[in-house]
């Protein structure tokens, strides 16, 4: 295990680990604010380039597609270079559509800059990783959950603020056509003012930079393998591929949501564009300690059942997933429907924790490549309930139709299953770090 932490000193900046904490929740949660930054947007963005029904599915299924390659390929590249260039890398070139939004004048370059602005969606993959090589099994599940959620959160944030920030500019004078793309250029400069950040104070793992260490000659669990042998380890992993479509049933309902949730409200309910960012907000903001929970929730149950405990946990929080957006279809008034968003979005989250709480234990050789397939099969959700809507044309039968899918890809948290000798491994590794945790700590210093 190396020097992996084996506590969450939540307050303090003193190790690489805490660094690597607070640093990659920080980058995420910005990628994320600036990947749904034009989504509360999207009613004003709609009337000025003239936007149909299909062209605006075709954008929302853009935002989430392209993410599907970018994470297989973020992975291996983040265990063959190490997450702070990672990271710093994707942050910069990142901001260069979310910008480039902003100066957008039809379909046609809207949805190239949509589609290139989904790359940043990548960065929750470089998160989960970070976290993943810094924390002992003992916490893993919780830093996992953690970081993810409090990044997810930045979607939320940008469905309550963007429009805030809009009607802020349009109270000083600015017309609505230049407001939302004078609003844009804030989710870009935030970008790159984090990219500084995780370049100056990030460390790849506890013992040093990768491309340091490889230069001295030091083994570590990173960097070792290119990443087309990552790569094929971890295709080669049936559990990557259940915990894939899990995430994709999981994640993928997060990205829908977001995607169409402030639209949803304004038409169905006929909401301010105000008031309908604040409500579809609130199912993002649910991150803040719905992902956390399930990974708290997932530590906790391994502590007694193991691996087959964490398991288990995600199945019965997807039951919960599904079941609360059969009941979220049905909703006909404004306040049933947020309050059924928030039960559904409650489990939604949860599993999100769950899965990645698991997959550090999939196959520690291949972490990256495990990390990039789990997290592509969420985008792939996303693109696949994007499609569904499209099909339907109907959002309440759409979200009917995904309640029954996420009930049936549930049963692939069952599937997730480990040889007596994997789970022996594992339960010695706990064991240590729980030793290591129960040391004294010396003052100022994080283990």
């Amino acid at each position: 295990m190396s020097r992996k932490a084996s506590r969450i000193t939540l307050f303090s900046l003193a190790t690489p680990q805490m660094r690597a904490f607070h640093l990659s929740w920080l980058a995420f949660f910005v990628c994320f604010f600036a990947w749904f930054a034009v989504a509360p947007l999207m009613p004003v963005i709609k009337g000025e380039l003239h936007l149909n029904a299909a062209q605006i599915a075709n954008i929302n299924i853009a935002a989430v597609g392209i993410t599907i390659l970018v994470r297989l390929a973020i992975g291996p590249i983040c265990q063959r270079y190490g997450p702070r260039i990672t990271y710093t890398a994707l942050l910069t070139l990142g901001a260069i559509p979310v910008i480039g939004i902003a100066f957008a004048h039809s379909y046609q370059s809207f949805l190239i800059f949509r589609l290139a602005t989904g790359a940043i969606g990548a960065s929750f993959v470089i998160t989960q990783y970070h976290t993943s090589v810094m924390f002992a099994p003992n916490v893993v599940g919780t830093a996992n959950a953690t970081v993810g959620g409090w990044g997810n959160a930045g979607g939320g944030a940008a469905q309550g603020i963007m429009p805030l920030i809009l009607a802020a500019l349009v109270s000083l004078g600015v017309q609505h056509a230049l407001g939302w793309r004078m609003a844009m250029a804030v989710p870009g400069a935030l970008m790159l003012v984090v990219a500084v950040l995780y370049w100056r104070y990030a460390q790849d793992t506890p013992e040093g930079n990768v491309p340091e260490l490889r230069r001295r000659g030091i083994s570590v669990e990173t960097g070792k393998q290119g990443g087309r042998a990552v790569f094929i380890r971890a295709s080669a992993n049936y559990r990557v591929w259940m915990l894939a479509i899990a995430y994709g049933a999981c994640f993928g309902i997060e990205l829908f949501i977001h995607g169409v949730a402030a639209s949803y409200y304004v038409q169905r309910f006929g909401l301010s564009l105000t008031d309908a960012g604040l409500a579809a907000g609130s199912f993002g903001l649910l991150a803040l300690f719905a992902r956390a929970l399930g990974g708290i929730a997932s530590d906790r149950v391994a502590r007694v059942f193991g691996l087959d405990g964490r398991s288990l946990l995600l199945f019965g929080l997807m039951l919960g997933e599904g079941a609360g957006l059969l009941a979220f279809s049905s909703m006909h008034a404004v306040g049933a429907a947020i309050a059924a968003m928030l039960a559904f979005g409650l489990f939604t989250h949860m599993a999100c924790g769950a899965i990645y709480a698991l997959a550090p234990f999939i196959d520690r050789k291949a972490l990256g490549g495990v990390a990039g397939i789990i997290g592509a099969g969420g985008n792939a959700g996303g693109v696949g309930a994007g499609f569904l809507l499209k099909a339907t044309g109907n959002l309440p039968t759409a979200l009917f139709d995904l309640g029954l899918i996420v009930l049936a890809c549930s049963l692939c948290a069952l599937c997730v299953r480990f040889s007596l000798a994997h789970k022996r491994t594992e339960a010695a590794l706990y064991d240590q770090a729980i030793a290591e945790r129960r040391q004294p700590v010396p003052v100022g210093i994080a283990a």
